[in-house]
């Protein structure tokens, strides 16, 4: 099992920065990647970014691209969310989730490629 919490959510104003963390425990030696994903009221749940924990290649979805950056601290099994020039549209609860075992695909945005997932952590932008 891996537990994952995330922390670092907030209320901030549009064009603000904020950073989430998600702290992985457990069996994460064999995690290999992580993601964030969100979901904004009376909406599905949509992919935001993810990383590989070896190499660290990443991958975003459009509407954040140019603004967020994922990354990883190994050290810590630490996965970061940072967000720039957040917008009202950005306001969601984001999801950490972690993938244990191989994954031969390159496609990271779906939800059901993820084994663990967090509780979630609240965004809102005011505009």
């Amino acid at each position: 099992q891996v537990q994952l919490v995330e922390s670092g959510g907030g209320l901030v104003q549009a064009g603000d920065s904020l950073r989430l963390s998600c702290a992985a425990s457990g069996r994460t030696f064999s995690t290999y990647a992580m993601g964030w994903f969100r979901q904004a009221p009376g909406k599905e749940r949509e992919f935001v970014a993810a990383i590989r924990w070896g190499g660290g290649r990443t991958y975003y979805a459009d509407s954040v691209k140019g603004r967020f950056t994922i990354s990883r601290d190994n050290a810590k099994t630490t996965v970061y969310l940072q967000m720039n020039s957040l917008k009202p549209e950005d306001t969601a609860v984001y999801y950490c989730a972690s993938r244990s075992g191989y994954y031969s695909g390159r496609d990271y945005s779906a939800d059901e490629l993820y084994n663990y997932w967090g509780q979630g952590t609240q965004v809102t932008v005011s505009s």
